[in-house]
C-alpha cells in the first residue's frame, strides 16, 4: 500500500513540474498569433516556444521576449518601427527571423543594436522596410553566421564593397525590387558560399565584367541591362542557371569560358532590333574589346562563338525578341542543347542564311546534334528551310501554332538523303516527313488550306494539334501514314461536318479533341481506338452511337459533351456514361431538348422515366384527340353527303 502510494505521489509531482514549466511537450509546437489584432506580444506565452508567428498584427514596439528556446519569430506584416535594447538578447537558439513588411527605416540606428545581440542568426528577412544603403549596413553587423538574406522591396540605390563585410557567410541572397544603378567592383566576391543571387527588378544598365565564380543562380531579369560581358580567364565559374530576361539586350552575353551553365533565359529582350546575326556577333565582339580588353588594337577575336562552344547549355529561351532571321549558326555552337523557345520573334521565312565553305560554293550543313524541343510559335512564319529541318537530327517536338505554314504535297516532298546541292533551301511548303524523329506536332492556327494524302509520309507522330485552321480540306487517307502510331489528335474549330471528317482506324488513339466543329455523328472508324479521353463539346450532336460509346466505355474516362442538341428522351448512351466510372466534368452545363424546350442534363437524369413517360402520354393524347376528331368531321360529312343525295 505504502508503495503504491509512494509511485502515485511521484507521477503527481512530476506531472505537476511539466505543467508548472508550461507543458514542455506542447512549447514544442509551433505557436500562431497570426491576424489577431495585437498590438504588443502576448505575455503568457510558453517559455519552451520554438517556433512563434506573430504576423499580420499591429505590433509597433517589441520589448523584451523571455524565449530562451525559439528558433524561428515571424514578424512580418506589422508596424514595427522600435525594437527596444536588449529585447532579442535572451533569444540565444534563434536561427530564422522575419521582419518583412514593417517600418524599420525609423530608429535603425537603435535597431540594428539589438541585433545584434543575435550572434547564430541562419536566416533574416528585412524585406519591404524602405531601407537605404547606411540602414542596411547596419543591420548586417555582426551577422557571420546568416546564409540566407532577404531584402527585396526597399530602397537600395548602389552597392558597395564593404556592404557584407560581416556577413560573408550568406549562400542566398535576395536585393530584387530595390533601386540600384551600381554596384562596386568586389561587392559580393567576399561572399565566398554565395550559391543564389537575385538582383531583379533594379536599374541596372550593364554587367561589364562577371567574376562570380561560386554562384550556381543568377537572377538580374527585369534591369535596363543591354550588355553582360566576362573577361576571358581560366576559371571554373558554377552558374548553372542565368536569367537575363525582360531587360534590353542587344546582344547574345558573352559569358566565362568554362562554367556549368544549363539554363539560359533572355526572352523578353530587344535582341535581333537592328542587325542580322554576323554583324550582332561582330558587334558583341567588338563591344567586348572595348569594354574587358580596353580596346586593344589587333584582330578582334570571336569570344562569343569560342566561349560557347564549350557551354553545356539545355535549354534557351529566346522567346519575344526581334529576330527576324534564325540565329543559326551561333545556336548550332551549343553541343548539348536539348530545348529552344523562339516563340514571338519575327521570323517570316526560316531560310538557310548560313555563310558558303570557304572552299566550295555550296551551303554548310550545320547540326543542332542535341536539340528534341523547338517551340516557334506566333513568328509569321510562311516557309521553313529543308536544310534546317535537316539539321534537327534529334527533334521530338515542335511548336509551330500561330505562324502560316503548309503542310507540303507528296510530289513537293524532298528527301533528307538529297545533297545540300540538290535541296530547294527556300521550300514554300514544309515537308514533315523528313523529320523521321519527330513525335509531337503542333500546326494549330496556321491556315491549312489543305492536308494532303501522305502529308506525314515516314512520320511516326504521337501527337498531332491540326486546330483552327477553319478553311482546310482532309483528303481521304491524310492521316493514313501515322494511324498506327497517333496517340493524341487535335481537330477542333475546323468547322468542319461529318463529309469533311475522314479518320482512319487509329488503334494508339487514346486523346481526341472534336470540339467546336458542326459534327452530329461519331465516326465508326472509334471503335477502333482504346480512347481515354474525348470532347465532342459545342458541335451538333443530338445523339450519339449507343454500340460505340458501349465499346469505348472499357478505356474512356472523361468526356465533354456540353454545348449541343441532345434529344433528352434518346439517352441510352447517356445511361452507360452516367453508370459508370467516366467523368463529365461539364455535365452541370449540358442542356437537352424536351418538348421543345431545355432542360439540364443534371435535372432529366434525376427522373428521366417520369419525364419522359408524361411525355411519350402527352403525344399520345393528342394523337388521339386528333384522330377522333378526324373520324368525327369525316361522318358528318358522310351524313351531309347522304342527306343531299337521298333529297
Amino acid at each position: 500500500m505504502v508503495k503504491h502510494m509512494f509511485a502515485y505521489l511521484l507521477l503527481w509531482s512530476l506531472s505537476h513540474e511539466l505543467y508548472g514549466a508550461g507543458k514542455m511537450d506542447d512549447g514544442l509546437k509551433p505557436k500562431s498569433w497570426s491576424n489577431q489584432n495585437l498590438a504588443s506580444v502576448p505575455l503568457d506565452l510558453n517559455v519552451h516556444l520554438r517556433n512563434l508567428d506573430l504576423s499580420n498584427n499591429l505590433i509597433r514596439r517589441l520589448h523584451k521576449l523571455d524565449l530562451p528556446y525559439l528558433e524561428q519569430l515571424d514578424l512580418s506584416s506589422n508596424q514595427l518601427e522600435l525594437i527596444s535594447d536588449g529585447a532579442l538578447v535572451d533569444l540565444t537558439h534563434l536561427k530564422e527571423l522575419n521582419l518583412s513588411m514593417n517600418s524599420l527605416n525609423n530608429n535603425y540606428d537603435r535597431n540594428s543594436k539589438a541585433l545584434q545581440s543575435i550572434g547564430g542568426l541562419k536566416s533574416l528577412d528585412i524585406s519591404l522596410n524602405s531601407l537605404g544603403y547606411e540602414a542596411v549596413k547596419l543591420y548586417l553587423q555582426n551577422k557571420s553566421s546568416l546564409e540566407l538574406l532577404k531584402m527585396s522591396g526597399n530602397s537600395l540605390t548602389w552597392l558597395t564593397h564593404d556592404l557584407f563585410k560581416e556577413s560573408e557567410g550568406i549562400m542566398n541572397l535576395s536585393i530584387d525590387d530595390n533601386i540600384i544603378s551600381a554596384i562596386d567592383p568586389g561587392t559580393f566576391e567576399p561572399l565566398k558560399n554565395l550559391e543564389n543571387l537575385n538582383l531583379a527588378k533594379n536599374n541596372l544598365p550593364h554587367i561589364c565584367d562577371f567574376k562570380l565564380q561560386q554562384v550556381k543562380y543568377l537572377n538580374i531579369s527585369r534591369n535596363s541591362i543591354e550588355f553582360f560581358v566576362t573577361t576571358e580567364d581560366n576559371h571554373m565559374y558554377s552558374l548553372e542557371i542565368l536569367d537575363l530576361s525582360h531587360n534590353r539586350l542587344l546582344y547574345f552575353p558573352i559569358l566565362p569560358t568554362f562554367n556549368q551553365l544549363k539554363y539560359l533565359y533572355l526572352h523578353h529582350n530587344i535582341m535581333g532590333t537592328l542587325m542580322s546575326e554576323a554583324s550582332m556577333v561582330s558587334d558583341a565582339n567588338s563591344l567586348y574589346n572595348e569594354v574587358v580588353r580596353k580596346g586593344a588594337v589587333g584582330i578582334i577575336k570571336n569570344y562569343l562563338h569560342s566561349n560557347w562552344r564549350l557551354m553545356p547549355i539545355i535549354f534557351i529561351d529566346l522567346s519575344y525578341n526581334y529576330f527576324t532571321s534564325f540565329p543559326m549558326e551561333t545556336l548550332s555552337l551549343l553541343p548539348s542543347l536539348e530545348g529552344l523557345n523562339f516563340s514571338f520573334n519575327c521570323v517570316q521565312n526560316l531560310t538557310w542564311n548560313v555563310r558558303h565553305d570557304s572552299a566550295f560554293e555550296y551551303y554548310r550543313q550545320l547540326y543542332f546534334p542535341s536539340l528534341k524541343y523547338l517551340n516557334m510559335q506566333s513568328n509569321g512564319l510562311v516557309s521553313v528551310s529543308p536544310l534546317f529541318l535537316q539539321a534537327l537530327t534529334q527533334v521530338e517536338t515542335i511548336n509551330l501554332q500561330d505562324n502560316s505554314l503548309q503542310p507540303c504535297a507528296p510530289v513537293g516532298q524532298v528527301h533528307s538523303s538529297s545533297s545540300p546541292q540538290q535541296l530547294n533551301v527556300n521550300s514554300s511548303c514544309v515537308a514533315f516527313g523528313n523529320v523521321r524523329t519527330l513525335k509531337h506536332l503542333n500546326l494549330e492556327d496556321n491556315n491549312i488550306k489543305i492536308l494532303y494524302v501522305k502529308a506525314f509520309q515516314k512520320s511516326s507522330l504521337l501527337s498531332l494539334n491540326l486546330a483552327r485552321n477553319s478553311h482546310m480540306v482532309m483528303q481521304i487517307g491524310s492521316l493514313d501514314d501515322i494511324k498506327e502510331t497517333l496517340q493524341s489528335l487535335t481537330i477542333s474549330e475546323l468547322n468542319i461536318t461529318n463529309n469533311d471528317l475522314f479518320l482512319p482506324c487509329m488503334p494508339m488513339l487514346m486523346h481526341l479533341n472534336m470540339s467546336n466543329n458542326n459534327l452530329n455523328v461519331l465516326p465508326q472508324s472509334l471503335n477502333c481506338s482504346p480512347l481515354r479521353e474525348l470532347s465532342i463539346k459545342n458541335n451538333a450532336f443530338v445523339s450519339l452511337n449507343y454500340s460505340l460509346i458501349q465499346a469505348l466505355s472499357a478505356n474512356l474516362q472523361v468526356i465533354y459533351i456540353s454545348q449541343n442538341y441532345f434529344t433528352c428522351c434518346d439517352s441510352q448512351w447517356l445511361d452507360i456514361l452516367n453508370n459508370s466510372r467516366i467523368k463529365m466534368p461539364d455535365i452541370s452545363h449540358t442542356k437537352c431538348v424536351l418538348g421543345g424546350r431545355t432542360v439540364l442534363i443534371e435535372e432529366y437524369l434525376k427522373n428521366p422515366s417520369l419525364l419522359c413517360t408524361s411525355r411519350i402520354k402527352g403525344i399520345q393524347l393528342g394523337q388521339t384527340i386528333i384522330v377522333v376528331l378526324f373520324v368525327g368531321v369525316l361522318i358528318t360529312v358522310l351524313i351531309m353527303f347522304t342527306w343531299k343525295v337521298c333529297t
